[in-house]
């Protein structure tokens, strides 16, 4: 009996042991202690489970994902006009991604040739140009000329002559490279003209229209002389293929020359044989 009444202590204190995550050491049937028993806990045990440690405020947290960088402002974009858009033409023209123009319009030539430039560059190809594709070209570009901007025309017409005031009158600048259609002091149209080189001036001074030709042809250059009105021996104002092409690229033998020919064919039902021609510098 007595043996059985110390059995019930010993798990007794078992139990506690077990329950307080303790070492018991057992002894053996010798009466020697034995090696130590250790009771593990199941792992679901709230006692069991690692604690997250508490967030350290001074830490930086480096796998976060990094804050998109924002896009860099759009300056000219498709349909925008003026005279930088001129200049973004002219520097694409001076590394040949553009060949018409300036125009002063972001047209779909233009928005391809940016595209172009951004793709060879490994930079976004939105076809708008952005401060990024700007700085870009203008570290491979000069500074264009002012007849750069208005190689193919489009420039503003100079004040008139006073020559030019009265009467139905051709008045030609040649500073600002303009023909102002003009009647009574009233400008009815302007266009953009060329003139001669210094070895085939055009001549200046106070002229008349005396011939008329629709569908002229040089014998003197073996060329076509469209919609020629001459003012001054072989000298005519007339469209001519070659400015329309190369615009201010080139030069006429002499001729005042026309790149608009849907604007020259109009000017040309209008003059009269007698109309005033005025060439100005």
């Amino acid at each position: 009996m007595r043996g059985t009444g110390r059995r019930p202590a010993a798990l007794l204190v078992l139990a506690v042991a077990v329950v307080c995550g303790c070492t018991v050491q057992p002894t053996g049937p010798d009466g020697k202690p034995r090696g130590p028993i250790r009771f593990e806990l199941p792992s679901h045990s709230p006692a069991a489970r690692t604690p997250h440690p508490a967030p350290d405020p001074g830490r930086r947290d480096t796998g976060s994902p990094r804050r998109a960088e924002p896009a860099p402002a759009v300056l000219w974009s498709p349909g925008d006009t003026g005279r930088d858009v001129r200049e973004l033409q002219a520097r694409l023209r001076q590394i040949a991604w553009l060949y018409d123009g300036p125009t002063g319009t972001y047209d779909e030539l233009t928005e391809r040739a940016v595209r172009g430039f951004q793709g060879k560059r490994g930079l976004p190809t939105t076809g708008r140009t952005d401060r990024v594709t700007w700085e870009r070209l203008r570290a491979m570009t000069r500074e264009p000329g002012y007849w750069d901007l208005y190689l193919m025309g489009g420039q503003p017409a100079a004040a008139p002559n006073p020559r030019c005031l009265t009467g139905r009158v051709l008045c030609v600048s040649k500073t600002s490279r303009t023909l102002r259609w003009m009647i009574d002091g009233r400008t009815v149209a302007t266009l953009a003209v060329r003139f001669g080189s210094r070895y085939t001036p055009t001549r200046d001074g106070v002229f008349e229209v005396y011939w008329k030709s629709r569908d002229h042809w040089s014998t003197l250059y073996d060329t076509s002389m469209p919609y020629a009105m001459f003012f001054s021996g072989g000298q005519a104002v007339h469209f001519s293929s070659d400015f329309a092409a190369r615009g201010y690229a080139g030069a006429s033998h002499g001729c005042v020359n026309v790149r608009d020919e849907a604007a020259i064919a109009g000017l040309y039902a209008q003059v009269r044989t007698g109309d005033k021609v005025v060439v100005y510098q």
